[in-house]
């Protein structure tokens, strides 16, 4: 079986367990993830989210507000020599 397989027949609730034990880097019973496990873990979620067209807002590692950097910096006082 394929890793693409297996997304194909995970459950909603396989997906919440593997996106909350990458959140937390531990299972639900405890035990540590290693790298490897959270690397895994990680790309199945991220697979699972672009596969059943989750919205934004609800995938792993969105940010609401943008980069400060990018915004606009009105507020910022310009110190001239």
């Amino acid at each position: 079986m394929t890793l693409q397989d297996l997304i194909q027949n995970m459950t909603p609730d396989i997906y919440a367990n593997l996106r909350q034990a990458v959140e937390l880097r531990k299972w639900p019973n405890g035990v540590k993830l290693t790298e490897e496990q959270v690397e895994i873990c990680m790309e199945a979620v991220i697979r699972y989210e672009f596969q059943h067209d989750l919205p934004a807002q609800d995938r792993v590692g969105f940010m609401e507000d943008q980069c400060e950097s990018d915004k606009d910096h009105a507020d910022i006082i310009k110190i001239m020599h």
